[in-house]
């Protein structure tokens, strides 16, 4: 079974997990391809070659357009729209919708409102959708079969966002972070995004560390901060030998 372990030594976004998929041997143009199939537009993706303390990797960064009219704050029903009205895989589309789902009901529950009374904000915009349809048609591609996750480090301290100031993770993060593995090492900095948080909580079937595996391909996702350790989220991919060193 084909498998890929994502490495959260440095936590996870979503451009992180595009950049690692990238470097891992996802094909661009086949990327630029599927991503089409939303019926997007306003928005670019720059994907280059970056080094973080040393070690290379992909960053993938979705610019959108100035005064974009198609970035305004969306409800579910508006992003479940985009991604039915698609010509995308009906998995991808399950599972697309399966991970905005989770941030729906993590933002409700932070902000006690109705899951369709909620306006997703950063999420809401058009690099998150790229981001999360990037992030399952590029599994597909590569002809993953089952994703497992390690143990994330999250960090500390606080982050702005739409709401203002707010802890680190902020807490729509902490909300899908329920039953999962973390860990903080006191890094002043905002590690996990809610976006990475749901990819990785919706399409990982267990966490913990690497199972037995033979590594068939590597990928490094890189992030844009400057920090302490290297701002990468690393992923590997290859035949699964053994899953018993994780659990569900």
């Amino acid at each position: 079974m084909r498998v890929a372990y994502f490495d959260c030594f440095s936590g996870a976004s979503g451009d992180m997990i595009l950049g690692a998929l990238i470097d891992a041997g996802l094909d661009v143009a086949q990327l630029r391809k599927d991503l089409g199939k939303l019926q997007l537009t306003g928005y670019d993706l720059k994907v280059k070659k970056v080094t973080k303390k040393g070690i290379a990797g992909t960053q993938a960064l979705v610019m959108v357009e100035q005064d974009n009219p198609s970035q305004p704050h969306r409800h579910l029903s508006d992003i479940r729209n985009i991604i039915e009205e698609s010509d995308l895989d009906k998995s991808i589309k399950e599972k697309g919708m399966a991970i905005f789902g989770r941030l729906a009901e993590a933002e409700a529950k932070v902000h006690n409102e109705e899951v369709d009374h909620i306006h997703f904000h950063e999420v809401g915009a058009i690099d998150s959708i790229v981001d999360v349809i990037g992030a399952v048609s590029g599994l597909a591609a590569l002809g993953i079969e089952e994703v497992f996750c390690s143990p994330i480090h999250i960090g500390t301290g606080t982050v702005e966002c739409a709401h203002g100031t707010l802890p680190v993770p902020a807490p729509a993060t902490m909300e899908i972070l329920r039953g999962i593995p973390v860990y903080s090492t006191g890094l002043n900095a905002e590690l996990l995004t809610p976006t990475g948080a749901a990819v990785l909580m919706s399409l990982s079937s267990a966490f913990g560390p690497m199972p037995s595996m033979t590594i068939q391909g590597i990928g490094y996702g890189a992030g844009t901060s400057d920090l302490p350790i290297p701002n990468l989220l690393r992923l590997i991919i290859g035949e699964l030998h053994c899953r018993a060193s994780f659990s569900s």
